[in-house]
């Protein structure tokens, strides 16, 4: 996929969220919120969005992984689980279960300076929400037991064998760290901690914790969106005007960091097929006054084909796909990034030069002043896309409240953004780049250190060590007894009437060449989002050259026929838009979002994309070898072969179906541009497409704006679209792919389903709720909750215009691997005999009451006339989901299971370290575990 949105883009969407829709940003402009503090020193902040009848509810503490000690790191993140547990007046894991059931979600992250928790529900539910956060605000210290951290122990050194021990590159930011920071510098250790140091944490240490900095009076609590103020101040100062403060704790002073020397670390990564290297500078904290110009120099430095780093790094020497350049300011001091991907067998050496040659390059030509009001122009139409989600208004809310000391502080940190001068640029340049010592490091695949840079040290990351055992465990802990409350807090309180739910209006119009096109208005930011799809996609291509429609969408957005690919670049950026093309298993659709007053001039641009494409033959190589790199890196991560192997297993190794869009190393190379014309010429034609489109538009301006793509693209005769049989699938088996030295053993169960088209497929997807599809889930509550084997486990039914598949799956521990496979087996087998009535409430509750959410944003009403327009569906068939839903019963629920649940058809797949667990998969029933290779071929 090639996408034109420049990274600005992103840092607009966060910056300017909370700015009203009605007023530019300018000196003027005022931010929708009211905040006050209540006497135990919580901070408030309201935030009013009557858009949509929803509401979030976000609370943020002033504690992450910088508040920790030396030999007690990861205990931010540790107690953020500990947070969803259960507390005093709150059962075990009923967060989960109750927001989900009154139809919201809720999730928390932990960073070096904060740990945030927050939900979004029907606005009937705000008083539920605000009952729960002060419940584990104020009375979580009883429910801090030994059982519940042991088990969130091993959840959080499951996450870290994820996330970190079993991926590729896993380890840069821990390297990082050690060398850039001190020892006892607060940013030396990760977020996530150390095996050794959560196995050494006690309760005790937990519940300290959470007495040292878990108080109102280090907290801020932000509500937006659809409520009545004065009842919601009235709920706020009920459920958290009577917890007590904690001891007063005082904000980090900065610490900066100055390097004396460059440090130079390699590491050997068992999981990389291409080598990396990072280059680290220190730089400043987070609203200071270098931090912006910083920011934005990254951006410029390495972003587009105007970038210096990308056209030393990618045009000239040919090193890598791409490069980047990020400055990450946080709390007590920061840091700027460049980080460079390079070609398998490319020396790191060569690419350090190169960044080096970047830097000459700009220090002789500088950033343009046409090439920063680009940029700005970007901004804009950020500003307006960052108003449509109320948890994005949540959040950043309770950062700047917290962080900067007062929501409305965004005002001017904006105005330093769009004020920034190349002079600025050149400042920041000078000061903390130019010449200045930096952390270098190399990561390289295992076996090949002759590609580190010059001079690098070997970086050898600590071993677990073997028979590491919880401190805590079988430890006496003294019982916290009941706190106490002015009221009856195990009271849940009582919800208001269910808000009623409009489903968008849907219009529709066909052009003269077949065109379809369908829309939905929603005027409430002056932006207008689009997709333009073409049936067919990657299961049009030739089986034997498999990549092509993929590679379609790539050199298409490499220049016109009349614009260079530059000069593209430049006209998109110039208008503040965003346009992108992107290949599916069955269509290739290009989207686009843009001011409406740039409407017309996005469309134009999309429609010199489509119609006149420039087949650049001095792009193609680059994006051929692009995409042979991507493919190589994701044959040695572990999740993306389990997700390929899994596809060729249920769909037959020679079937299309069973193949990615990418195509295969050996496909992409032989794929020539011809190729890529025929396709086009073959399968592009209005009469196999349709336009979604929303936002601030009518459907008579929407008629129009298109109406160009009437005129100059004629209808064409294109072969008729069908989609590949999958191959016979055998019985029942067990497959199992080798990646050495694997933490993790990615586990698959699942078997060939129904399409999308078909009449049950929806009621499959209710059918399934209750198994795997949410965290309250019988697998992840088993799996994660119960034996605390993983971080999550999930299942679904998946499926297209061809047919779909049912499976579940997760990442577990390598010695639960055998169990895991067990307990699926037996749970699916025994879910197809039927769930309780309390289970059926649940899923139907979370299923039609999350429909609130469903409208908030134009890009969710672009899925939703996709769905109509992909399957032929009725305009208001979200209706007709929910009358499923509403009218699903144990007996059809149990029926369901029993015919689209197939014990004798489940193929079983893990993708782990053979050494240890290939030989205790036998004796399961399932036959002898066979043996494949990343692709799914089987190894004799």
């Amino acid at each position: 996929m090639r996408s034109q949105w420049h990274p600005a883009v992103l840092l607009a969407f966060i910056l300017l969220t909370l700015l009203p829709a009605c007023q530019a940003a300018g000196p003027d402009f005022e931010i929708a919120y009211e905040d006050y503090q209540l006497d135990n020193g919580l901070t408030v902040v309201l935030h009013e969005d009557k858009s949509d009848p929803i509401v979030a509810v976000a609370v943020l503490y002033h504690v992450g992984s910088g508040r920790e000690e030396v030999g007690k790191t990861g205990f931010a993140h540790l107690f953020e689980h500990m947070m969803f547990q259960s507390s005093q007046h709150v059962g075990e894991d009923e967060f989960f279960q109750k927001v989900q059931a009154a139809g919201g979600m809720l999730n928390g992250g932990t960073s070096n300076d904060q740990t945030i928790y927050f939900e979004v529900v029907p606005n009937n539910a705000l008083e539920m929400a605000l009952w729960l956060e002060s419940d584990r605000m104020g009375y979580l210290l009883p429910t801090v037991t030994t059982e519940a951290f042991l088990n969130q122990q091993g959840v959080v050194q499951n996450e870290k064998r994820q996330n970190y021990d079993n991926r590729p590159y896993g380890h840069t930011n821990y390297v990082i760290g050690k060398l850039l920071y001190p020892e006892g510098h607060p940013y030396n250790w990760q977020v996530i901690g150390s095996f050794e140091d959560l196995a050494n944490a006690t309760v005790e240490d937990v519940r300290n914790f959470f007495r040292t900095w878990y108080g109102p009076n280090n907290a801020t609590l932000v509500i937006a969106g659809d409520y009545d103020e004065a009842q919601a101040r009235e709920w706020v100062d009920k459920y958290f005007g009577e917890i007590p403060p904690s001891d007063p704790v005082t904000d980090p002073d900065p610490r900066p960091v100055q390097l004396t020397e460059t440090k130079r670390a390699f590491h050997e990564d068992n999981f990389a097929r291409s080598p990396e290297l990072n280059m680290v500078f220190p730089t400043v904290p987070r609203y200071t006054e270098d931090e912006l110009p910083l920011l934005l120099f990254g951006e410029l430095f390495s972003f587009g084909k105007d970038a210096p780093l990308y056209k030393v790094i990618v045009e000239e020497e040919k090193l890598a796909p791409a490069a980047s350049a990020f400055n990450g300011s946080q709390e007590i001091t920061g840091e700027f990034q460049i980080t460079v991907r390079a070609f398998p067998g490319t020396s790191l050496s060569e690419v350090e030069d190169a960044i080096h040659a970047a830097f000459c390059r700009y220090e002789e030509e500088g950033f343009s002043e046409e090439y920063l009001d680009r940029v700005k122009a970007t901004v804009e139409t950020g500003f307006y896309g960052g108003l449509a989600g109320i948890l994005g208004k949540s959040n950043l809310l309770a950062a700047f409240a917290e962080f900067a000391g007062s929501p409305g502080y965004i005002e001017e940190y904006i105005q330093e953004l769009l004020s920034l001068t190349p002079d600025d640029l050149v400042r920041v340049y000078n000061t903390y780049i130019k010449a200045k010592p930096y952390v270098l490091t190399s990561f390289v695949p295992r076996g090949q250190a002759d590609l580190a840079a010059e001079g690098s040290e070997r970086f050898v990351i600590p071993e677990v060590p073997a028979g590491l055992v919880s401190a805590a465990a079988g430890m006496e802990v003294p019982a916290v007894e009941p706190l106490p409350s002015s009221f009856d807090r195990s009271v849940e309180p009582t919800k208001g009437p269910v808000p009623s739910v409009t489903i968008p209006t849907v219009w529709t119009h066909t052009y003269a060449n077949g065109l379809r096109i369908y829309g939905i208005e929603k005027p409430e930011v002056p932006l207008v989002d689009f997709a333009l799809t073409l049936e067919g996609g990657m299961l049009q291509d030739d089986p034997d050259m498999v990549g092509v429609a993929n590679l379609i969408t790539d050199v298409m957005m490499e220049g016109t026929a009349g614009k260079t690919p530059l000069e593209l670049e430049e006209a998109i950026e110039g208008l503040g838009a965003y346009i992108n093309m992107v290949t599916g298993r069955q269509s290739i659709t290009m989207s686009g979002t843009g001011l409406k007053s740039k409407a017309r001039e996005m469309m134009e641009l999309a429609r010199e994309i489509l119609l006149e494409p420039r087949w650049d033959e001095t792009e193609f190589p680059r994006i051929k070898d692009q995409t042979i790199e991507t493919l190589n890196r994701r044959s040695a991560d572990p999740a993306a072969v389990a997700t390929n192997v899994f596809g060729t297993l249920v769909y037959g190794e020679n079937s299309l179906l069973g193949q990615t869009t990418l195509g295969t190393p050996e496909t992409v190379e032989a794929i020539t541009m011809e190729d890529l014309k025929n396709y086009y010429s073959t399968h592009f034609s209005p009469s196999v497409s349709y336009i979604a489109i929303a936002g601030d538009i009518t459907q008579a301006e929407a008629v129009e704006l298109f109406r160009p793509l009437e005129e100059s693209w004629p209808a064409a005769d294109v072969p008729e679209i069908s989609y590949p049989e999958p191959e016979p699938q055998p019985g029942t088996a067990l497959y199992f792919v080798d990646i050495p030295g694997s933490q993790q053993s990615v586990v698959y169960a699942g078997h060939l389903a129904l399409p999308r088209t078909h009449p049950e497929y929806f009621a499959n997807t209710v059918m399934n709720h209750h198994l795997g599809g949410s965290f309250n889930g019988i697998l992840n509550m088993i799996l994660r909750e119960e034996k605390g084997f993983t971080y999550g486990a999930r299942s679904r039914f998946g499926g297209g215009l061809y047919p779909g598949t049912f499976s579940a799956s997760s990442s577990v521990m390598s010695s639960a691997t055998r169990e895991t496979v067990e307990i699926v087996r037996d749970e699916i087998a025994r879910y197809r005999e039927g769930i309780s009535q309390e289970g059926l409430d649940f899923t139907k509750d979370a299923l039609t009451l999350s429909n609130t959410q469903r409208f908030e944003t134009t890009p969710a009403l672009l899925g939703m006339l996709g769905q109509i327009a992909t399957y032929d569906l009725p305009f208001d068939y979200v209706a007709n989901e929910e009358a499923i839903i509403r009218e699903m019963t144990l007996d059809r629920h149990r029926k369901l299971a029993q015919q689209y649940l197939d014990p004798d058809r489940m193929i079983y797949l893990v993708v782990g370290d053979a050494a240890t667990q290939f030989d205790a998969l036998r004796g399961l029933g399932l036959g002898d575990p066979i043996l494949l290779d990343v692709n799914g071929r089987r190894i004799q």
